[in-house]
């Protein structure tokens, strides 16, 4: 498996993992219509030429034998949301907005190895600190960022389509 940096011509490729993955870390009772336009307006192919030309943000796309399995995004930028800054003690930080792997990655290290990589980008920003949010419900993803060494330090809210979701603040003291 290889992690390589995401270029400008990966936008179509990121809309197809994330429409992929997306669906699989909402709750079981997310609306479907809600996930389809969250979908569309913010990993659509446009959203995601707009991340890759964004110079505070980072994508990172895993692939094995040139087959893209996982993706994940890091911001460097402090957080806005208070609920978020209220967990937060290590600063600067970045966020890991987006971690999402194919079902036929799961257990094979790809979040893994995205998320050292991710926490490399990191540390070469100078960041103290790397957090994310992540849905409450989600026991996978919290056991794994748990064993990630990402501690709950807060919670906040997460609007998909027309219903607030709550997640669980994660933050990983570099």
């Amino acid at each position: 498996m290889h992690i390589r940096s995401a270029v400008a011509s990966d936008a179509a490729l990121l809309h197809r993992l994330a429409a992929a993955t997306f669906p699989l870390a909402c709750p079981p009772d997310a609306l479907p219509e809600s996930i389809e336009a969250f979908i569309a307006e913010h990993l659509s192919d446009a959203a995601f030429a707009a991340y890759l030309a964004d110079p505070e943000r980072e994508l990172f796309i895993a692939e094995q034998d040139d087959t893209a399995l996982g993706y994940a995004m890091l911001v460097h930028s402090a957080p806005s949301d208070p609920d978020v800054l209220a967990g937060i003690g290590a600063f600067p930080t970045s966020e890991l907005s987006k971690l999402y792997v194919l079902p036929e990655g799961h257990g094979a290290g790809v979040a893994a190895a995205l998320v050292e990589r991710s926490v490399a980008a990191a540390r070469e920003r100078h960041a103290a600190s790397v957090w994310l949010g992540v849905n409450q419900l989600n026991g996978r993803a919290n056991r794994f960022y748990e064993k990630s060494g990402f501690e709950r330090v807060g919670t906040k809210r997460f609007k998909v389509g027309v219903r607030f979701e709550d997640d669980f603040v994660r933050l990983r003291t570099l």
